[in-house]
């Protein structure tokens, strides 16, 4: 009689377990429900380019390999969207080869140049995710540095989740906030991503567009 009561109640907690696991599958499946991905896996259709070297080739700057694009870091420059976005959840992976720097670069108005006014999120590795206002852009911005540190997986693969609503903005990494505040004096555009002296790669670049 204990063996049978045993034996049900191992039932019922491998029950439970794939219950947990379930919802867990469940829950990760809803955090994509309206994103859409900008990166094909294949090649940087969707995308632009701008070098700060014009005569740099940028297919050896900005590859794809393995459904991941690898960025070189030299020469500075960056990779956009063709397209404008203001409000929006941009979600993305990155992990560098070895510590270095890039940085998001969200409402870039005027000019493409390097670097463009626009508002950065900083992509270097140690400081990843602080938001500050460049080229003429303004903006005001608290980090939280306790989470930032603790939310940074160095040398591994990290998601960012960057969020702007009516000049709002909210930067997450790996379900963490790290830094948030408002920018001023832009308030929509392209998006892009930074070469800036190390190689790094991203993938799983999806937006959900809130407007």
């Amino acid at each position: 009689m204990f063996r049978t009561h045993r034996y049900a109640l191992l039932a019922a907690f491998a029950v439970g377990v794939s219950l947990l696991i379930s919802l867990a599958h469940q829950a990760q499946a809803g955090d994509d429900k309206g994103f859409v991905e900008l990166f094909n896996g294949k090649d940087l259709t969707g995308w632009k380019t701008i070098l700060g070297n014009k005569k740099a080739d940028d297919g050896k700057v900005f590859s794809v390999k393995e459904s991941v694009i690898v960025v070189s870091g030299n020469p500075s420059g960056y990779f956009y969207t063709d397209k404008s976005y203001k409000n929006y959840v941009l979600r993305y992976d990155w992990k560098f080869i070895k510590n270095g720097n890039s940085g998001l670069l969200v409402h870039i108005t005027g000019d493409h140049k390097v670097w463009p006014k626009s508002v950065e999120v900083q992509g270097q590795q140690s400081d990843h995710g602080n938001i500050f206002a460049i080229g003429g852009a303004k903006g005001k911005f608290k980090k939280d540095a306790a989470a930032q540190k603790k939310a940074i997986k160095i040398g591994e693969w990290n998601t960012t989740e960057f969020t702007v609503k009516d000049g709002d903005m909210t930067a997450k990494i790996n379900g963490l906030v790290v830094c948030t505040g408002k920018a001023e004096g832009v308030t929509e555009g392209p998006f892009g991503f930074q070469s800036e002296g190390t190689e790094l790669h991203f993938k799983n670049i999806k937006i959900k567009v809130l407007d």
